[in-house]
């Protein structure tokens, strides 16, 4: 090297492109929440919602005791590349039952007179019903930068197409896999989608169908569902979004037994529960984590699943 010659600079660690790298599946790693509330705010947003100082920290209160008291998920929501004046879209979904409910607010203060005890039940808390899919897709750069430089491409992409269904989102978990998409009410979540595939699984699961190559999960299922759900739909090639469900029947210190209902059929799946290998989880990460790996076998004479 010649005195006057000057190093690149070594290019910045990017969560997500680790996890490619190191082959890390997609299956079983959805967030395991079925109640949101989703608050629309243009942003920009700090690295967590409950401490986002834009909020007033009456608001933040409220959202923090709906979350430990009701099993909320509070995120932040914004029009793809925009945001719009005037009243603030709010809505309330319960994932479970399958329902969302909605209103405006001119202020998020209004949010403190706000009775959410029916979230937890398929009747709602008594908004309007809104009867529309939800597409979020994380944009969340300060939580995670994978997550803007993957997110944000996606949404612009999907928002190009579905411009009333497609919004940007706060932190939706699996920070690694962005590009990431979470469809509501019927809570299936989506990985690793770029601007060219995630038109094509959109496109597909609005028509009712799972695209199990980006799939990681129903978010209204633990982990070792998750698993023996997509074992099963793997061995019966079954993409049907509401053709599978499961529940899980024990569970034991290497794992649990679930039963998985499809095609008329209960399946009994053994999922394995390990660790693999430490690794930097998030671009923030200061110390490498194991991830859980969880391992699919149908009893009633299915192949071995890795999930």
């Amino acid at each position: 090297m010649t005195p006057d010659a000057v190093a690149a600079p070594p290019e910045p660690f990017r969560c997500a492109a680790a996890s490619e790298a190191r082959s890390e599946p997609l299956t079983a790693t959805a967030s395991t929440v079925g109640r949101f509330v989703l608050l629309e705010d243009p942003g920009p947003w700090g690295p967590a919602v409950l401490r986002n100082r834009r909020l007033a920290p009456d608001v933040r209160g409220r959202l923090r005791a709906w979350e430990r008291e009701l099993g909320v998920r509070p995120l932040l929501i914004r029009r793809p590349g925009r945001g719009e004046p005037g009243p603030r879209r709010v809505f309330v979904v319960n994932a479970a039952h399958g329902w969302v409910e909605t209103t405006r607010v001119a202020d998020p203060a209004e949010l403190l007179d706000w009775d959410l005890a029916g979230v937890r039940t398929p009747d709602g808390v008594g908004l309007p019903r809104w009867d529309e899919p939800l597409l979020l897709v994380c944009t969340h750069g300060r939580h995670d930068a994978c997550c803007a430089e993957r997110g944000r491409p996606l949404a612009a992409a999907l928002a190009h197409r579905w411009p009333a269904q497609v919004w940007e989102s706060s932190h939706l978990g699996g920070d690694r896999f962005a590009a990431n998409l979470l469809c509501l009410p019927d809570a299936h979540a989506y990985g690793r989608l770029t601007p060219e595939s995630g038109p094509v699984v959109v496109a597909e699961h609005l028509a009712g169908r799972l695209s199990l190559e980006h799939h990681r999960g129903r978010t209204t299922v633990p982990w070792v569902a998750q698993a023996a759900e997509a074992a099963v739909r793997r061995q019966l090639a079954e993409r049907r979004l509401d053709a599978v469900t499961s529940r899980v029947l024990r569970r034991d210190p290497g794992g649990a037994e679930v039963a998985v209902v499809a095609a008329g059929h209960t399946h009994r799946v053994r999922v394995d529960v390990a660790s693999a290998p430490p690794a930097q989880l998030t671009c923030s990460a200061s110390l490498p984590q194991p991830a859980p790996v969880h391992t699919a076998r149908l009893r009633d004479g299915g192949a071995v699943t890795p999930a």
